[in-house]
């Protein structure tokens, strides 16, 4: 099945940050401060001109107290929600051919992700440092993966298993020709959030 239509998703992002940008009566320039991005990507953001990296929808979700895929759901009141395999976002392009897909995640400050990753050999995706008492777990189904974290690096081969703290300078690379893996990101509500 095909990855759902960038358009459609860059319109669904926009509209849930415009809503609760403006739910938290923040200024283009407040939240750009908050998120550490630029005001004129959340102007192009909330326009639909253009879809944000994974650091930037991490920023951006963190900023406004919300999960990551409170910014991607189509439908932020379902008590339930399903995400059938050909509705699974691709947040992320290798230039060999990897990919990321936010699999499924809980709604709300106190963040739970689960995320498909594949990367083809040689790629790499160094990520942005989340917010402080974030936890990322990694299982590797196939093939060899290194993890660097603080500029240590751990090699892993398909079965292996890592937690690490996920508010560090962290990346991922492809050790053999193509490494799938599964990884789950939690993120504590920020000090004084609702929980």
């Amino acid at each position: 099945m095909a990855a759902p239509d960038a358009d459609r998703i860059a319109g669904v992002i926009a509209r849930n940050v415009a809503l609760r940008r403006h739910e938290q009566r923040l200024s283009f320039e407040q939240l750009a401060r908050r998120a550490g991005v630029s005001k004129g990507v959340i102007v192009q953001l909330e326009q639909s001109r253009s879809n944000p990296n994974i650091a930037t929808l991490c920023r951006l979700a963190s900023a406004l107290g919300v999960a990551v895929v409170d910014l991607l759901a189509e439908d932020a009141g379902a008590a339930v929600q399903v995400v059938r395999a050909g509705e699974v976002p691709v947040l992320w392009n290798g230039p060999e051919g990897g990919t990321a897909r936010l699999l499924a995640g809980t709604r709300g400050p106190d963040m739970l992700e689960l995320w498909a990753w594949e990367l083809r050999g040689g790629e790499r995706y160094d990520g942005a440092p989340h917010a402080a008492g974030t936890r990322e777990i990694v299982h590797v189904l196939e093939g060899r993966l290194a993890i660097e974290v603080d500029g240590r690096r751990i090699e892993l081969d398909a079965g292996d298993g890592m937690t690490f703290a996920g508010d560090r300078r962290h990346a991922y690379l492809a050790v053999s020709d193509c490494v799938r893996f599964t990884m789950a990101v939690h993120e504590p509500p920020a000090a004084g959030a609702p929980a």
